[in-house]
C-alpha cells in the first residue's frame, strides 16, 4: 500500500529545489508521515524522561557498589567504570542486562542477584544525578 492510498491523493506535490514533484509523494503523506515521525520521536523522549527511580534511594543502596564504583560514582579500581554522570537510561539497560545475563563480568554476578528492578532504577538515578566537571582537558 503505497502513501496516496493511505492518506489520499494531493492535488500539489512535495518539490525539492522548486522543481520537479517527488514521485509517489503528495504533499498530504509527507505532512502525516512527518507528524507520525515527530508523535514517536515525542513518546520515545517521554518514556526515557520518565524513569521512576528515587536518587535518594539509590544513594543508600549504592553503599554496596561504592568497593568498585565509590559511592561519589568515581571507580576506586581500574577494572570499575566511573558511574558518575552516566546516562540514566544507559545505566538502567546495562544493570538490567548484567541480572539477565545478557552482559556477564565476574565481579558484578555476584552483586547483581541481590538487586531488584526497583533497586536498579534507584541505582541509576542516584549515579546519573551526580555532576560531573571536567578541571582539565589533555592537550590545553
Amino acid at each position: 500500500m503505497t502513501a496516496n492510498n493511505l492518506f489520499g491523493t494531493w492535488k500539489g506535490r512535495l518539490r525539492l529545489g522548486g522543481s520537479r514533484p517527488v514521485a509517489g509523494l503528495s504533499w498530504r503523506s509527507t505532512r502525516a508521515g512527518l507528524a507520525a515521525a515527530s508523535t514517536a520521536l515525542l513518546f520515545s523522549a517521554l518514556g526515557q524522561a520518565e524513569a521512576e527511580g528515587s536518587v535518594a534511594a539509590g544513594r543508600e543502596k549504592a553503599q554496596k557498589c561504592m568497593i568498585c564504583h565509590g559511592l561519589d560514582g568515581l571507580a576506586k579500581i581500574p577494572e570499575a567504570p566511573n558511574l558518575a554522570g552516566q546516562n540514566e537510561r544507559y545505566l538502567i539497560e546495562q544493570l538490567t542486562a548484567f541480572k539477565s545475563g545478557t552482559r556477564q563480568n565476574e565481579m558484578m554476578s555476584i552483586v547483581i542477584s541481590e538487586i531488584s528492578p526497583a533497586d536498579i532504577e534507584d541505582l541509576a538515578a542516584y549515579y546519573s544525578a551526580i555532576q560531573i566537571t571536567v578541571a582539565k582537558i589533555p592537550g590545553e
